[in-house]
Formats: structure tokens, sequence, C-alpha cells
């Protein structure tokens, strides 16, 4: 009689044990997500079932047996620890939490989770180009042949994505922008990625190295783009990685060193620009042991690479003076001195002389010049973009139940302040930072004041502005 009812309890622990395994796999397959042993932080599918502890801590089997052959080889000199309560071991009331990838859902899983559901991408919702340039033109002042080619390069990308039919093969077109500072390669991209609604990883080039080498390997840049999707795989997948100062990795000449940082990071990037499937560390920036990994595929993100160029137009006037000749048919070696469209007339010919090697070149299909900004174009950016400077003075004044007022001899005063710094429209917040000081310090101490008009005067320092009573 024992023995039966021991045999029934035997059985009542494990059907219990296989409604909780069946219950918690349940939960796992709908959340998407998958559990880490919190010791070595690999995931439950590579390393068997884990181990439950107190306070939902996870362990695996082979983490387990490393701690008793630790404690059996009298290497484990903390042994007290085990005996404390686990709350001691808690940061900020949990436990340290390593980061939970969504797992891509198998081709036979997706047909039964989405069943009639449209494709996250359809061609038939994408935006047109003239639609997509219509709402960077909100934003961005000028540029208009920039907007064209990025509105058409970015359309035809994720026609390529939601393409389904598999006939013919759509190449994928990266895109390399080139423009000095100050002329809109970031904001550009960071207003794209806001209206399409997808994930946008920014990147610098100057932290990328050769892999081996103190700074970011090639694949940080993947995983930035992961942690902006949420650690969705699948949607990382579709979206948009803008890698900046690209120039900064073309190849170093006169040197004897090795080139960590030039070259070889551009050999580096070449898998990834190509399409490619690659192991990425989540939640962390380089490779190794403790850091979760996972795989992403290439293929269907688009890479937009930008730079300023510095020095270029000197190797595209050298070209372009080429063909000056002798005699009264001769071109002028200072023609294209002040020649403010010289960056559209780079050619790739150009780009390898700089320091840029012809596979990277090749991976880069579409190549645009972005313009320097002149004074008009300056005082548009000043006032007319739905979120320009000026408006932001002006919201903040308002909280205060001031108007703010800038003339237009102040707007021209600022611009021609930004074009002698030669930094594009980054020099107009520093401007008005500089001009709004005192305003802005002031104008709380006095519940009087009702609107306050900024003069040319003022912005050039020979005057003040002007301060209107309120009911006056």
């Amino acid at each position: 009689m024992e023995d039966e009812k021991n045999l029934t309890e035997e059985k009542k622990e494990e059907s219990v044990e296989e409604r909780r395994e069946t219950e918690r796999a349940k939960e796992e397959k709908e959340s998407g997500y998958e559990r880490y042993c919190q010791m070595c932080k690999r995931p439950e599918s590579l390393v068997g079932r884990l181990i439950q502890l107190p306070s939902d801590f996870y362990v695996c089997n082979d983490c387990i047996q490393k701690t008793f052959d630790s404690i059996n080889g009298n290497s484990f000199p903390y042994m007290e620890m085990l005996t404390l309560d686990p709350s001691m071991f808690r940061m900020g009331g949990d436990f340290m939490k390593m980061p939970k990838v969504k797992k891509k859902a198998k081709p036979e899983e997706k047909e039964k989770e989405t069943g009639d559901e449209k494709p996250a991408l359809d061609i038939k919702n994408l935006k047109p180009p003239h639609k997509i340039k219509a709402e960077l033109d909100e934003y961005v002042i000028g540029q208009e042949h920039a907007k064209k080619v990025i509105s058409v390069a970015v359309y035809n990308h994720y026609k390529r994505v939601a393409d389904q039919s598999n006939t013919i093969e759509l190449e994928k077109s990266n895109m390399l922008m080139l423009g000095p500072t100050g002329s809109g390669k970031t904001y550009l991209v960071k207003t794209l990625a806001r209206l399409l609604n997808v994930p946008l990883a920014i990147t610098d080039a100057t932290t990328l190295t050769e892999a081996g080498y103190i700074g970011d390997d090639v694949e940080s840049v993947l995983s930035k783009l992961l942690a902006a999707a949420d650690n969705d795989v699948e949607r990382a997948e579709h979206g948009i990685i803008f890698i900046d100062e690209i120039d900064k990795i073309a190849k170093k000449r006169n040197t004897n060193s090795r080139d960590v940082s030039g070259e070889s990071v551009q050999q580096g990037l070449l898998k990834l620009l190509e399409g490619s499937e690659v192991e990425v560390p989540v939640g962390a920036t380089n490779k190794n042991a403790m850091v979760p990994m996972t795989t992403i595929n290439t293929k269907d993100i688009l890479f937009i690479c930008g730079g300023a160029f510095p020095d270029l137009e000197k190797i595209v006037k050298k070209r372009l003076n080429k063909t000056a000749m002798i005699g009264f048919g001769a071109e002028l070696k200072d023609k294209y001195d002040e020649d403010t469209m010289l960056l559209s007339k780079v050619t790739v010919e150009d780009l390898r002389e700089y320091g840029m090697i012809p596979e990277f070149l090749g991976r880069l299909p579409v190549i645009f010049a972005l313009q320097g900004l002149g004074k008009e174009q300056l005082i548009q950016v000043l006032k007319e973009p739905k979120n320009a400077i000026l408006k932001q003075y002006e919201h903040l004044l308002s909280l205060d139940e001031v108007q703010l007022v800038f003339d237009e001899d102040a707007l021209l005063a600022i611009a021609e302040r930004a074009m002698e710094k030669d930094t594009g429209a980054r020099a107009l917040r520093a401007i008005l930072e500089e001009i709004m000081l005192d305003i802005m310090y002031e104008i709380p101490k006095d519940d009087s004041i009702g609107k306050v008009t900024i003069t040319g005067d003022y912005v050039r320092g020979c005057g003040g502005p002007v301060i209107e009573l309120r009911g006056a």
C-alpha cells in the first residue's frame, strides 16, 4: 500500500511539473522571448532546460556543474555568500536583467501566427517618392536634389523588401552622402526614419576599428540597430543604418603604422553592406563569452553613409583643371575656386584618390552631394521648418506669456554671423543662445513685459531689444 501511495504522489508531482512546463512553453511562445542563463548568458534554446532558483534566477546545468566543481576543488572562497538571502544580490530591487531577444519565427510558425494578416510591408501602402519628399520639405530647407534622390532610393528599397514574387532578384541601393558640415546630412536621415516609422541606428565611423583592437567592431552598428528595434530581430532587418563621418575611415597615406581604423574598417564593412548573416552581440558593442549572441541578415537593411570629405574639392579641381590648355581657348586655373556646386561633380575616381577602396564604393551605388547653405537658406532654416529654432524660442517665452518677435534685419544679421563661422546651420543655435541669454534671464523677473522685439542692431551688438509693456 505504501509503495502504491508513493507511486501516486510521484505521478502527481510529475503531472504538476509537466503542467508547469507546458504553461511556461506556451507563455514563452506567445511572448516571442526566451530565457537566458544569468551566469553564462546563453539562451535556453542553446543550453537546454534551465534550472529555476528563487526570485526567478535561471541557471543552466553547465554553470551549476562548474560551481560544484569549484566548491569541490576548494577554489570558491566565498561559500558563506551562498547562505545569504537572494535579495542581497539585487540591484535597484531586481536582479541584473539581460536583454531578451525576440526570436525570428520559423516560416511554418509564421504562417500559423499570421493567418489572414497582411504582411508587415505592403507595396500598396508604401509612400511614393513625391509624398516622402513633400514631408521632408516641411522639415528640411533646400537640398532639393538630395531629397529627391533619397526619396526615390528609400521607396525602391522598401518595394524590394515588400516584393514577394521572387521572379527577379532586386539589388539593394545603399547611399553615400557628401556635404559640408551643417548642411543637414544627419538631420535628413533622422527626419526620414521618423516619417517612415522604421528603426534607425546612427553611428560614428571614427569609433570603428579592426577586430581585435581597442574600439568598436563593425558589428556594433548592427547592435545599435537591434537596440533601436527593441531587440526584435525581424524588425531590425528592415531598418536603416546611418554611418556618419565615413570619410574618417579613408586609407591613411604616408604612414608606416598599421591602419586599424582606415582601410581595414572599410574591408570589414563590405560584408554588412552587401548582405550577409552576421553574429551580433546583444546589449554590447563587442563580442565576448558573457554576452548573448543573435544572428541578423543584412540583405534588407538600408545603409546610408555620410561625410564632409574635407579637401575633396581640391581633388575635384585638380581633375577638372587637367583640361586647361595654353592659348586663347584655355581655361583659368581659378575657374572653380568660387564654385559652390563643386561637390556635385564628384566621381568615383575622386573618392578612390581620397582613400576609399573600390570594393567599398561599389557597394554604395547611389552617390549624391548636399550643398552648403547660403544666407537666404539660413534665414529660411531659422523660421520656416515645423520645429524651427525661432519657433522654439517663441514657444519658450509664450510659457511666460511674453510675445517674441524677430524683425527682418535681425534675421539677416544672424545669417551673416552664421556665414562667418562657416559651420552651416549648426552655427544658428550657438548665435541664438548668445543673443537670447540676457533676455531669457531678465524676463522672468518682470511680469509687466508683454512683448520683446529683437532688432538687427541688437544682434550686431550696437543696440538693444525693443520691449513693450502689457496694456501699452
